[in-house]
């Protein structure tokens, strides 16, 4: 945590900021609130292509909607089927607006590409501790990452 609230500073509107470089994975700029997860995804069998939900009942986001989130989680797993249901997800209207990952792997990377949803990684693992709902800016294209007031629990 100490990484992240080292990174902060007062923001204009009041209240402060928090910017972390990152690196780009997929291209874009997004904004929305955080949806957290402390375990990586699969996106085939933990995420309902039809409703962006959450269907795993081990998962810690299960019962929960992905879409229009900035969904932050450790990395992925699973099939590389995967990436073609992040793709479905886009075009249903129910994929993350962006993707922050600790480490990206093949899968999601393929999935954000050709899905057009900014995905960004090498982030401070305390990215992990942000409470669900903080506002999140994911500007991949400069390699940064901007997080609103409240960061943690």
């Amino acid at each position: 945590m100490a990484l992240l609230k080292s990174a902060s500073k007062p923001r204009p509107s009041g209240g402060t900021s928090l910017e972390i470089k990152c690196h780009r994975v997929a291209s874009g700029c997004a904004f929305g609130e955080a949806l957290v997860t402390t375990e990586p995804i699969s996106f085939l069998g933990n995420v309902s292509p039809d409703t962006g939900m959450v269907v795993d009942p081990e998962h810690e986001l299960y019962g929960q909607c992905i879409a229009g989130k900035v969904l932050i989680f450790p990395g992925g797993k699973g099939s590389t089927v995967g990436s073609y249901v992040i793709y479905q997800l886009k075009k249903r209207g129910l994929a993350p607006v962006a993707m922050i990952n600790i480490r990206s792997e093949p899968i999601v990377a393929v999935g954000a590409v050709i899905s057009e949803i900014p995905l960004v990684d090498r982030v401070p693992e305390d990215i992990l501790t942000l409470k669900d709902g903080v506002l999140v800016t994911v500007d991949a294209d400069r390699g940064l990452v901007q997080i609103a007031a409240d960061l943690t629990e």
